[in-house]
């Protein structure tokens, strides 16, 4: 799956047990370990909200994106797309009027 979690770097940063991490923003350790495992399909932004002010720390601290081949960075696309942004549009010119 492209989005890798990190809820188990925070709790050893933290040095909080699973147990202690789900009685404090409400879920079961049962919920908290499929989601600290990559296995959930979803995360509420409520439930993300309590991770983080628990562990206080930031989303991007607990969810990073990585691409199909396990390496965290941009698809090509997007890289195109950041290049495209970077580069000036040239206007063009206005019609000139024929025979002048």
């Amino acid at each position: 799956m492209p989005i890798a979690v990190d809820i188990d770097v925070m709790l050893a940063r933290r040095k909080m047990s699973v147990g202690e991490l789900a009685d404090r923003i409400g879920i079961t350790p049962a919920n908290l370990a499929v989601l600290k495992n990559g296995r959930a399909k979803a995360v509420r932004f409520s439930t993300l909200a309590a991770l983080c002010e628990v562990l206080d720390c930031q989303p991007g601290d607990l969810l990073r994106w990585e691409d199909e081949e396990g390496e965290e960075g941009e698809r090509p696309e997007q890289v195109e797309r950041s290049e495209r942004a970077e580069r000036p549009e040239r206007a063009e010119e206005p019609a000139r009027p024929e025979g002048g």
